[in-house]
């Protein structure tokens, strides 16, 4: 949610290896490069899909007619929530460090009837770069939630174009894979594309959208071309997993969530949907990933 006329500002973070520059406008990043040249964050182009890493909260995915009930009530809430389209407030920075925070104002009331505290921070250190998200319960009663990361990261990545590109989980899992009905999710489980932890990537994959992980995918993962660059994950707190691209386009989309899209004819209750948090007053949830570039 927009405040006023503001225009979104940036600030730009790094070192000797690593630049980023985040935005005000979702507290989103939109840019990450070494210090070689090379560019390793999808670039915005509206032709494809204009965001770049945005902040999901305080739903992550649909909600039954774009609408969310709480106690009861019904409320409109689009998808992914507002975060991502809010301007958020610079409250601290150095060089390598911004963090960015959002507060209840009038118009998220309107859509989310609670008193919060979204401080999102980006911290740059040696080749890594670790996104941080914490909520605040400033209200006086139980606050549910989802939140998510959306990063899209270039495929094929830097001087790696025509390799196959996989993505590897640290746990070797098998997880299973369920899909999006009319943007909800369809519980039904299908087989895991998965084996042995490891997924080569097609964009034939995500011809019926996105490929979603609601439980198994573990804690980290390596995303990377064969014999060439790679990006390693880590996350914090953050259970589900999907990957998303659009057919034919030059991204993917690794998203850690805490939270799924409301399953197809299940309760529109946002405590209700799949992995939802439930925030006690006065309490602070804390949801994190890292991504270290390969040489």
């Amino acid at each position: 949610m927009r405040k006023g006329i503001a225009m979104p500002s940036s600030i730009r973070i790094g070192n000797q290896d690593l630049t980023s520059d985040v935005s005000s406008l979702g507290a989103e990043m939109q840019t990450l490069d070494t210090s070689d040249g090379r560019s390793w964050l999808w670039t915005g182009d509206a032709a494809f899909w204009t965001g770049r890493s945005p902040i999901l909260f305080p739903i992550v995915g649909k909600a039954p007619d774009d609408k969310i009930a709480i106690d009861g009530t019904v409320y409109p809430m689009a998808q992914h929530g507002f975060a991502r389209r809010s301007e958020f407030t610079l409250a601290a920075s150095t060089a390598t460090m911004c963090r960015y925070e959002l507060t209840a104002s009038e118009a998220t009331r309107a859509v989310y009837p609670f008193d919060f505290l979204l401080a999102v921070e980006h911290a740059v250190e040696g080749r890594a770069l670790t996104v941080s998200a914490e909520v605040t319960n400033r209200d006086q009663k139980t606050m549910p939630f989802g939140l998510g990361f959306h990063s899209a990261f270039a495929w094929p990545l830097p001087g790696a174009s025509g390799r196959a590109h996989s993505i590897t989980l640290d746990n070797q899992g098998e997880p299973e894979l369920v899909r999006l009905a009319g943007g909800l999710i369809n519980p039904a489980a299908l087989p895991s594309p998965f084996h042995a932890g490891r997924l080569v990537l097609d964009h034939v994959m995500f011809e019926q959208d996105a490929m979603i992980f609601p439980k198994g995918a573990g804690g980290g993962l390596r995303y990377g071309a064969e014999g060439g660059p790679s990006l390693r994950f880590r996350f914090e707190n953050l259970p589900n997993l999907a990957l998303w691209t659009k057919p034919g386009a030059p991204f993917l989309c690794v998203e850690p969530w805490h939270g799924t899209a409301a399953q197809a004819g299940a309760s529109s209750e946002l405590s209700e949907r799949p992995s939802t948090t439930l925030l006690a007053p006065g309490a602070v949830a804390r949801f994190a990933f890292t991504v270290e570039i390969g040489q």
